[in-house]
């Protein structure tokens, strides 16, 4: 189930933004002002009133995206843990052993070539998928497979 939201822009990512933006333009200014002098002591002005403090913005401007990053996925982490432990009252059907009782139930046994596991026919790991195979005894008294813990096949072999 995907929630409908207002895609928005969050406020720390404007003010990185408008950090970067603004420290851009006094680095071109105290450049502009350094390169029209000739002596080192006409250029200090400009470097100390404008490229110094606009290399300041660009750096907190970084960071502030950086930041504002890190707490929309830090935000959308969260939306998604909830509904994953989201958790609702059990129906009249999950009470009881219905509720212990496998995924699938069938008796044919599958693999896929280079997996590792073994399913029951009907696992929903590999139903519907053309290159399952049926399951060679061998790599399973070998160890070679393991069984699938969705569909626990191994209580069928048992």
């Amino acid at each position: 189930m995907r929630t409908s939201r207002l895609r928005t822009v969050h406020p720390v990512l404007w003010a990185g933004w408008a950090a970067l933006a603004a420290g851009a333009v006094l680095c071109v200014v105290g450049w502009y002002g350094v390169s029209g002098e000739r002596y080192a002591e006409r250029q200090l002005p400009y470097l100390a009133s404008c490229t110094i403090p606009g290399a300041a913005l660009i750096i907190a401007g970084a960071v502030l995206l950086a930041r504002g990053r890190e707490s929309i996925a830090a935000r959308r982490v969260e939306e998604l843990y909830g509904l994953l432990v989201e958790d609702a009252p059990p129906g009249p059907e999950e009470t009881g052993r219905a509720a212990l009782a496998p995924l699938a139930v069938s008796g044919d046994l599958l693999m896929v070539p280079g997996g590792t596991l073994w399913h029951r026919a009907d696992c929903p790991l590999v139903a519907g998928k053309a290159e399952a195979v049926p399951v060679d005894s061998k790599l399973v008294a070998g160890g070679e497979l393991d069984p699938c813990p969705i569909c626990e096949p191994a209580e069928e072999t048992d």
